[in-house]
């Protein structure tokens, strides 16, 4: 199948399915990234969140690592006041923790050049710690994220550990970060606009340049004929994957 093709099926299902996340809708603050991402033909959103603070219970189990199935005391993509945080904790039988969660979003590629693209913005534009994975069926996907979370620990077996004080503080730097965060992708989306609208401009020109010389259209009915040999695609592949190891972004082959 024409990768074009199977991308544009790949795209087709995924923007039909329902949203399964618990807000069960786009967050406000990614709306417009997600809407001009999957406006464009080389690209589409899978999952998305613009950044939140809560508080879960038992969301540890002790070493460290996720449960499954903890409690939400408390979510909010706004900023959070002290009270709020008070009244949540009064919910709490286990070990509460208070997190930020800065901006993520997934999205599927094209090709690796689209990625390419679409990683130099991210990382323009603060999300410094976005990637690249490759799946082994040919699925290319941008992780775009940043490392300024937060994450400490308020209760131990539903008693408060630390000082109304300290949970202030907390707060205060929490919100400090959820405006960086805000900030943060108003510049993701402006540097998206520019790069989306460069890309256009480029491929009206080259199709114009194309279609006025004679010589352009010669050597791709040439490249259209090697196409069709084995030997010449796979040779293209490896030197695509090569190049594409030499972005800043992690590249990873796994399973889709």
């Amino acid at each position: 199948m024409d990768r074009s093709a199977e991308f544009g099926r790949w795209k087709a299902q995924s923007l039909s399915k329902a949203d399964l996340s618990r807000k069960g809708s786009v967050d406000e603050d990614a709306v417009d990234v997600v809407e001009l991402l999957n406006s464009r033909e080389e690209f589409f959103t899978t999952s998305s969140c613009a950044g939140r603070i809560l508080l879960l219970d038992g969301s540890t189990n002790g070493s460290g690592v996720q449960k499954q199935h903890c409690c939400w005391l408390l979510v909010t993509h706004k900023p959070c006041a002290k009270n709020d945080v008070m009244a949540a904790l009064k919910g709490a039988t286990s070990d509460a923790v208070l997190k930020f969660e800065p901006f993520i979003l997934h999205v599927q590629c094209r090709t690796l050049q689209d990625a390419r693209t679409l990683h130099s913005v991210a990382v323009d534009s603060g999300f410094r710690n976005s990637g690249i994975t490759v799946g082994t069926r040919g699925k290319i996907m941008l992780a775009v994220r940043s490392t300024h979370g937060l994450e400490v620990p308020l209760t131990h077996k539903g008693k408060l550990m630390v000082t109304e004080e300290y949970i202030e503080f907390l707060l205060t730097i929490a919100n400090q970060k959820m405006e960086e965060n805000k900030r943060r992708i108003g510049r993701f989306y402006t540097c998206l606009q520019h790069a989306v609208k460069r890309e256009t401009i480029s491929n009206s020109h080259s199709k114009i340049k194309e279609k006025n010389n004679p010589l352009c259209t010669r050597k791709n009915r040439r490249n259209q004929g090697k196409a069709h040999d084995p030997s010449t695609t796979e040779d293209n592949g490896r030197e695509l994957e090569a190049d594409g190891l030499e972005i800043s972004a992690a590249l990873f082959l796994g399973d889709d």
